[in-house]
């Protein structure tokens, strides 16, 4: 289809073929991932009865859709041109990030494919590959899959109609955060070291979203590819903020509302994206009331008021987390409301008496605030696509510069030691939480 867009002698030709393309790639994308999300709908009416099929979901589908989407838009605004099915085929099935993201463009892998030297062997990425690679892998099998173990008996507990205390509600609330963040965290970091080991630098998808301090700096730091994706081919198409704020709140709305549902076929993902998009429209509106003259009220761009943005943010992102999190509807309210207090404020005994589930707790939150990201340790030596080395060294503290990467014996033996480690504790049982993305 691209090679047709690129073909044809006339914009019309241009338009249908690239209405074709994007539809063909939604339908596939619509019968395997929500189709029985429409069937179990549709029968809840009690109009009808359908049948319930299940379907194998293939293996990366939402991200492999998005990008070919991506590359059938950029060439019909003739940002690229089509290659040849080789080439194509590369460019869609490259392995590392096929299956968890980032999401990655046409314009960003092509010139790299082309580069003689991407498929050499080269000492320098090799050990800088490998070194993100292990980083990833460490934070997934030994963070992530520890704050599950948590999290997990406590969402569980709760989806199965029983009460959870305001203690434990909360520590699997928490504990669930921190494994979301260091699950894909670890995901990318993997993708993105395997990359750089074949010379191939991706697209960072994550810098430190928790340090955020209003939720549209969260989604500018959270799953970057994800909203740079829907920011170009669905908000912007439906027309941004170009038509005035109420038609600007409309279209961010329905950017979030289907960019919850692209995570997973629930009303638990539509109701996690209609709450990022109400977050969204009361952050602008207390944007343009805190803003004399172009000009934030300079109390609002202070330390002190960063920090409680952070604050702030990160409740609210925890809050949507739950109805991300939970299996069903009454899973999710019982975890609020034993959250705010209205099952008691009793401690329990189940959970909170292990002291080490608040350690964990303890040790996220230093982590996620204070600690530098995977691509502000490796920032000198350039691990990302068309990342400067002042974007990668930003909000790092003084006291943590020296924790950067350098090619040395203690830095191949702490990589070689939590590597090792990582493999070890394989043996655990493991969530794949993006799997069924």
């Amino acid at each position: 289809i691209a090679r047709m867009m690129d073909r044809a002698a006339d914009g019309q030709h241009r338009k249908w073929a690239l209405i074709f393309g994007v539809s063909a790639n939604l339908a596939v994308l619509g019968f395997y991932k929500y189709a029985n999300f429409f069937i179990d709908n549709v029968n809840a009416s009690g109009l009808v009865a359908l049948p319930h099929h299940e379907f194998i979901l293939p293996i990366g589908i939402s991200f492999f859709t998005f990008q070919q989407i991506a590359y059938l838009v950029d060439t019909y605004q003739r940002k690229s041109h089509s290659q040849n099915l080789l080439d194509y085929a590369l460019f869609v099935s490259f392995f590392p990030q096929l299956i968890a993201g980032p999401i990655v463009h046409h314009k960003q892998m092509m010139p790299q494919f082309a580069d003689k030297l991407a498929c050499t062997i080269h000492p320098r990425n090799i050990s800088i590959g490998a070194t993100i690679f292990a980083i990833g892998l460490a934070k997934k099998v030994l963070l992530a899959d520890t704050f599950a173990g948590f999290a997990t008996p406590i969402f569980s507990h709760a989806e199965a109609g029983n009460a959870v205390t305001m203690a434990e509600a909360w520590i699997g609330m928490m504990t669930y955060t921190f494994q979301l963040y260091f699950d894909f965290s670890g995901y990318s970091d993997m993708a993105i070291g395997l990359g750089r080991m074949m010379g191939i630098r991706l697209p960072v998808n994550f810098n430190s979203p928790y340090k955020s301090a209003n939720i549209t700096d969260f989604w500018r730091r959270w799953h970057i590819t994800l909203s740079t994706f829907l920011r170009d081919y669905l908000y912007i198409p439906l027309g941004g903020n170009r038509m005035g704020p109420k038609r600007r709140y409309v279209n961010l709305m329905i950017t979030m509302v289907l960019g919850g549902l692209w995570h997973g076929a629930g009303w638990n993902f539509v109701i996690w994206g209609t709450l990022h998009g109400t977050y969204l429209l009361i952050n602008h509106a207390f944007i343009e009331f805190t803003t004399r003259e172009g000009k934030r009220i300079p109390f609002f761009e202070s330390f002190v008021w960063t920090w409680v943005g952070r604050g702030v943010t990160f409740f609210f992102v925890m809050i949507a987390w739950v109805f991300f999190r939970a299996v069903n509807f009454d899973g999710a309210i019982e975890m609020l409301q034993a959250i705010f207090g209205l099952n008691g404020v009793e401690l329990g005994a189940r959970f909170v008496s292990r002291l080490y589930s608040l350690f964990l707790v303890v040790f996220g939150v230093g982590w996620v605030f204070f600690m530098p990201n995977t691509q502000q340790l490796m920032a000198k030596y350039r691990p990302l696509f068309q990342l400067s080395r002042r974007e990668s060294t930003q909000d790092v503290p003084g006291v943590l510069q020296g924790l950067r990467w350098h090619p040395t014996v203690a830095w191949a033996a702490f990589t070689s030691f939590i590597f090792l480690f990582a493999l070890f504790m394989i043996y655990r049982p493991t969530e794949f939480i993006y799997f069924q993305f």
